[in-house]
């Protein structure tokens, strides 16, 4: 009997244990992982700016799914003429994956994300020495 309860009680505390384990390392997963917040910058054809409005309004769905797909949150899209005459387009996005740039690769390799950016790309202007958005700097961030 004395060897059923010994048996019992470590089998429990094996059970404990272990559960434990799992819950810590599910739990140490979600601390280590940090939001990466993306802001970039890049000019639009004036003659494309309606057109660009459309295809991002919020009844065309295009790639949005493929955003959340890798793990891509919070994506903004944003429109403003600067003194100096040109439109630009700011964008802003957050990150929430555990590799940013495997995950950037698959979605490069999308047949849909590729469509979009086909119809998207001819009307954008990128700014000097670049060939897509550019990526700005954070200077600040408010939880």
């Amino acid at each position: 009997m004395k060897t059923i309860l010994l048996g019992a009680f470590v089998l429990c505390t094996f059970l404990v244990l272990n559960s434990c384990a799992v819950k810590e390392q599910k739990d140490n997963s979600e601390v280590n992982k940090v939001t990466k917040r993306i802001s970039m910058v890049i000019g639009i054809k004036t003659d494309k700016i309606e057109e660009y409005k459309k295809l991002h309004a919020d009844s065309n769905s295009g790639v949005r799914d493929l955003l959340s797909k890798y793990n891509m949150h919070n994506f903004s899209i944003f429109l403003k003429q600067l003194d100096n005459g040109k439109w630009y387009l700011f964008g802003y996005y957050e990150y929430t994956g555990n590799d940013y740039e495997a995950d950037m690769a698959s979605l490069d390799k999308e047949k849909r994300n590729i469509e979009w950016l086909e119809m998207t790309d001819p009307m954008q202007i990128p700014l000097n020495g670049e060939s897509s958005w550019t990526k700005m700097e954070k200077v600040y961030y408010n939880e």
